[in-house]
């Protein structure tokens, strides 16, 4: 007997759990849904490739004395565009700048006299570009092993693409950049070189694509972090929706689009092309002007805030102190 009692008491707790679900779920107005209209409009559609890369000489080119000594004249500055041939700085051999320091002793007659019979050697720039490091100053003493100087033919960045990315690059296509440092300017720039041989990182394997400036800013410097982004397509005043607007079903992609006052919305198939991820070309089935609608599911009273009547209540006044 307690055995039966116990069964039915079970099965009336159960029963009274199931019924409570079910009352909570139909109060909470959950499976309402509304649509929110969205116009089909003409707009333009960019498909790109983004990466991020360092700007780095595209050569670059350390500027050794021809033998030790010491500087007399420093004659450029860091930033500076030379041409190759010009002299960026005079110096004196050791054996130069020790006879001219004994003459010192002798009076500036004897230095005079020492520097008219001996010449300074220059160092020159080897080729055209830009002093992108000043390692001397007047005065200064070096070996023949010392960088004096280094120099860059020119700026470009290094962007890392992923190897399934790699495939939609090519040499020549338009490219823009941003430098982190100055967002709001925009470079343009195109593809200069793509490698051959990947690098590999956590299983993460990339190519490093050469990206030339078209023009260099002044505010680019090396060692700068850039954002690249490689066009791959463009195309301008074609009919777009939004892709969650889109469903697809046995391979037929659909749109519910909006109908005149007092008729049903109708769903009509449409034919896509190219899509940012964010918005898909309409080529068929729709045109400018048209509305379509997306289902949005109305927010419940339980979301809103709602009891759950398996929640325990809590006190709505304030607490004494």
């Amino acid at each position: 007997m307690k055995r039966q009692f116990k069964i039915i008491l079970v099965f009336i707790l159960i029963l009274a759990v199931a019924l409570g679900i079910y009352y909570y779920r139909k109060s909470s107005g959950e499976g309402a849904v509304t649509f929110r209209e969205v116009p089909v409009k003409k707009e333009s559609i960019e498909i790109t490739v983004l990466s991020t890369g360092t700007v780095e000489p595209q050569n670059r080119l350390a500027i050794k004395p021809p033998v030790a000594g010491r500087v007399e004249q420093v004659l450029v500055k860091e930033g500076e565009d030379v041409k190759r041939g010009q002299i960026l700085a005079w110096m004196s051999s050791s054996e130069r700048a020790a006879m001219l320091d004994a003459a010192r002793s002798d009076g500036m007659q004897a230095v005079k006299r020492w520097e008219k019979n001996y010449k300074p050697t220059p160092i020159m720039a080897p080729i055209d570009g830009t002093i992108i490091l000043r390692n001397v100053e007047t005065g200064q003493t070096f070996t023949n092993t010392d960088a004096v100087f280094t120099m860059s033919d020119r700026l470009t960045v290094k962007a890392q693409v992923d190897e399934t990315d790699i495939g939609k690059i090519q040499v020549g296509q338009s490219v823009r950049l941003t430098l982190d440092a100055y967002p709001e300017q925009t470079i343009e720039a195109k593809v200069d070189q793509i490698a051959f041989d990947a690098q590999t990182v956590n299983n993460v394997t990339t190519y490093v694509v050469e990206v030339l400036p078209l023009e260099t800013p002044p505010v680019m410097r090396s060692g700068m972090t850039v954002n690249v982004n490689f066009e791959i397509l463009k195309q301008d005043e074609i009919v777009t929706i939004p892709n969650e607007a889109i469903k697809t079903e046995d391979k037929k992609k659909t749109v519910l689009l909006k109908a005149p006052e007092g008729q049903e919305p109708r769903t009509v198939e449409i034919q896509t092309g190219i899509s940012d991820g964010k918005k898909t070309e309409v080529k068929e089935g729709v045109i400018e002007g048209d509305v379509v609608l997306i289902a949005e599911k109305a927010v419940s009273k339980a979301a809103k805030g709602g009891a759950n009547p398996f929640m325990p209540s809590r006190p709505t006044g304030r607490r004494g102190r």
